[in-house]
């Protein structure tokens, strides 16, 4: 099978990709013959996320939009790709409230025209077959178009609401979550009008490596490493549903191969925590590993900056519908994942500090995610 991954220089895309051409294969019993990689660069966009990947033939790396009619059309016929795996997005809440046009521009008129790119690649190719309805790329389909989105065009949850499902109604709280959801309804009139093979995901807070260190693991990381502040919004007691990111991707490779066409699957951790529960678990966990390097206490670290405007209060993911129907559960608890996350970041000092002191593209970091 030959994909077409957009935003695979991201922090979900990037490891998306890795997975792709690493475990994938073996675990879902399809052979990845090609991943051609199409990301814009934009400031969370980083080719150092690929690095082991540079002499792996089957990996093309493209820089390019997706808006870019022109340039994607003929990378799905020169390379005769099967699948889209779209994760491109502006993604940062707190950007987004600063330049919601850019986001606009981005999450709902650049899935348009990759929609509307693959669409009359199908129609060129022969590959569109109609009514897809309930089929399936592994039921023998010959395409299939796998649209990524977030547990956050679905608003807030109160304490003791049901979590997230796949029939929850939409109700996006921020530009960015609502230009998610426009492209999570342009998705679905492109199977429901045209009979496009697609397919919808929408995730809880992914967490993991090669994540852009504006976001609050890598950052609280970073400064419970040097003992600076770490800020936390409100009193900490927003609740979030964290998902390892190979998790994730595990997910979204099932979707793609197995999830029927014109259905939903949303993916989450079963990992409810407040804010401030994670921030005290990433400063034990940064003591457990880099003994020595944490010399103050929680509360001295510690500090409740005013909220954001429009701050969702609860999000929770009810992941059933993808375990039984597709057999996906998360392999990693909270505990092991974030393990994993602070050791991964203590063992690549590099990759981080290329970004914080703005080399990588000339800008440096300040506030939190």
């Amino acid at each position: 099978m030959r994909v077409l991954v957009t935003g695979g220089a991201g922090f979900i895309g990037s490891n998306l990709v890795h997975y792709l051409l690493g475990g994938a294969s073996a675990e879902l019993g399809v052979g990845i013959d090609r991943v051609v990689n199409l990301d814009k660069l934009t400031y969370a966009g980083n080719r150092s996320s690929l690095a082991e990947l540079e002499n792996d033939p089957r990996h093309v790396f493209v820089q390019g939009d997706i808006g870019d009619a022109e340039l994607v059309g003929s990378l799905l016929r020169d390379h005769e790709i099967d699948a889209v795996m779209h994760l491109a997005a502006e993604s940062h809440v707190d950007r987004s409230i600063d330049n919601p046009e850019e986001f606009i521009m981005t999450n709902f008129v650049g899935t348009y025209r990759l929609l509307e790119t693959f669409r009359r690649y199908l129609v060129e190719t022969g590959r569109m077959i109609g009514h897809s309805h309930g089929k399936s790329l592994g039921d023998g389909s010959k395409s299939a178009f796998l649209h990524v989105s977030t547990d956050e065009v679905y608003g807030s949850l109160g304490p003791n609401d049901a979590a997230f499902c796949e029939t929850t109604p939409y109700a996006p709280n921020s530009p960015y979550s609502a230009s998610k959801a426009g492209s999570d309804h342009l998705a679905r009139a492109y199977h429901h009008t045209y009979g496009m093979p697609v397919v919808t995901t929408n995730c809880s807070n992914n967490y993991g490596p090669y994540q852009f260190p504006e976001k609050l693991l890598p950052l609280m990381i970073r400064k419970t490493l040097r003992g600076e502040s770490l800020p936390v919004y409100g009193d900490g007691s927003n609740v979030r549903d964290w998902l390892y990111v190979e998790d994730h991707c595990r997910g979204l490779a099932m979707a793609l191969l197995r999830g029927k066409f014109g259905e939903t699957y949303v993916i989450g951790g079963k990992c409810e925590m407040k804010n401030l529960d994670v921030v005290h678990g990433i400063i034990e966990t940064v003591r457990e590993l880099a003994p020595g390097r944490v010399t103050k206490t929680a509360d001295e670290l510690i500090t409740f900056v005013k909220d954001r405007p429009g701050h969702d209060q609860r999000y929770a993911i009810d992941p059933t519908r993808i375990g039984k129907e597709l057999g996906w559960a998360p392999l990693e608890n909270f505990t092991s994942g974030l393990r994993k996350t602070v050791q991964w970041y203590l063992d690549n000092d590099e990759w981080i500090r290329t970004i914080e002191d703005g080399s990588y593209r000339g800008e440096r970091l300040g506030t939190l995610s």
